[in-house]
């Protein structure tokens, strides 16, 4: 298995490479060369197996040769081990034909962790055997960096730099970065939004010198094993629904669009599924794009479901990639637009994004009604992103499709927000009962690359 860049102008790679550049070299995301095929007979004989095995088989084609089968079983195994359900990834069913699909029984509470547990494990079994050690700098909306220093923490191989944005993720977020007391992480405030924190990230990626000196390595969804391991959760919970004799929708609250980018995949590969829908808050982006046509930015603005404020989608330039019918040169034209602004999409692309995706936008009053509305009628206590995604799916769900809403994170991670609709302060699990007494260790940074740059040198190991 061979992996392009989305822009045409980087060196084609293994799973392994792509895996530990995160980023390509020409400033483009690693797409694998062709997507693998699971006929019928090989989904149908998921069912019944556990969420490891579905792992194993629908992740290995992706994997080449960079691990053994006997290998990548057991990094499967190791990664998912501590999760808090033996399903990992259960089904509720909130109404007929409306299931949930629970994400958030990993150690960080987020659907974030389905990958980053076993990228964690990936890493240090491919730096092991190379006899390596790489930097790895994150920029997360809120999810994504609790989720990183939870796998990468105290490894022999790695060293972890987060960026997220000063004031706007909760204060649970923001604890699950700041408490953990290994020297290998770091968790820096950045003085601006999820944009401006990626955007340094990129920039980092795109100064060589800096790259190749701290042996700069991504783990944000910019990296594929991300988007993979995600694949998996669409199959499992489509073959406890049917599958592939019967066809589902999915419905998933998203910023970055990697996540629903996984079940993008999941269809090129031959699951049967009908639509996926785009569910996005008040920053909508994506669903003024999908209805429009036009991808133009705005100003970021806070909300109650702070994982999805974002304006910049870097996801989306996989899914142009395609519906360009990957044109590299055609995608970093339009990447070169998008820093003016920017960018309408042609016409034929459009339609090859309609054949596959449906969009809808929630307000936070909306989303505060989702939250009290499947706390009384559903019997289930909600996240706003979550309730995002439940408000979408009950509107565009059809009476013979089942929809499938992907829950992302647990209630407890954003109390506040659950509080004010509900009523209700969702308590965290146990085993972080003690998550506000813990001290925390943060820095502060400006959004400035040369000051980010230096502070991440000055702290790498001599």
């Amino acid at each position: 298995m061979r992996y392009i860049s989305t822009r045409g102008q980087a060196p084609v790679l293994t799973f392994e490479e792509a895996m530990l550049s995160g980023l390509a070299r020409d400033g483009g995301l690693y797409v694998p060369e062709t997507i693998p095929h699971m006929s019928a007979a090989h989904i149908r004989a998921l069912h019944g197996l556990s969420y490891e095995d579905t792992a194993f088989r629908v992740m290995r084609p992706f994997v080449g040769d960079g691990f053994t089968d006997e290998v990548f079983a057991d990094l499967i195994a190791k990664a998912y081990a501590g999760f808090g359900h033996n399903a990992r990834a259960p089904l509720v069913q909130l109404a007929p034909g409306h299931f949930l699909l629970e994400l958030f029984h990993g150690p960080t509470l987020a659907f974030k962790d389905f990958a980053m547990q076993l990228i964690g494990q990936l890493f240090q079994e491919a730096l092991e055997r190379r006899g390596e050690r790489v930097t790895i700098v994150g920029a997360t909306s809120g999810d994504t960096g609790s989720a990183a220093i939870e796998a990468f923490k105290g490894l022999d191989n790695v060293d972890v730099f987060i960026l997220f944005p000063h004031g706007r993720v909760s204060e649970v977020q923001r604890r699950q970065m700041t408490t953990p007391t290994e020297a290998n992480v770091h968790a820096l405030a950045l003085d601006g939004d999820f944009d401006d924190c990626q955007a340094r990230l990129k920039d980092m990626f795109n100064d060589f010198a800096f790259r190749d000196g701290v042996r700069l390595a991504g783990v944000n969804s910019i990296n594929w094993a991300r988007v993979l391991a995600q694949v998996v959760y669409y199959f499992s919970s489509a073959v406890s629904l049917g599958a592939p004799d019967r066809t589902v929708s999915f419905t998933v609250p998203t910023g970055n669009f990697g996540d629903i980018f996984a079940g993008y995949i999941a269809k090129r590969m031959g699951l049967p599924i009908d639509r996926l829908v785009v569910a996005t808050n008040q920053n909508d982006i994506l669903h003024r794009c999908l209805s429009s046509g036009d991808y133009r930015t705005s100003q970021v603005h806070p909300s109650i479901s702070p994982s999805m404020d974002i304006q910049v989608s870097s996801n989306f330039e996989r899914a142009l990639f395609d519906a360009y019918s990957r044109d590299g040169a055609a995608v970093a034209q339009l990447m070169g637009e998008l820093k003016a602004g920017g960018f309408s999409v042609s016409q034929g692309a459009m339609q090859a994004l309609r054949e596959h995706f449906d969009s809808g936008r929630v307000s936070e009053e909306e989303t505060l009604d989702t939250i009290l509305l499947a706390q009384t009628t559903m019997g289930e206590l909600l996240c706003p992103h979550s309730a995002v995604g439940v408000r979408v799916a009950e509107k565009q769900r059809k009476a013979d499709t089942p929809m499938i809403t992907l829950a992302t994170a647990h209630p407890a991670k954003f109390p506040d927000a659950v509080e004010k609709a509900s009523g209700l302060r969702p308590p965290l699990p146990k085993r972080m009962a003690d998550l506000y007494e813990r001290p925390e260790r943060v820095t502060r940074v400006a959004n400035d690359l040369a000051a980010l740059e230096s502070l991440i040198t000055e702290r790498l190991p001599k």
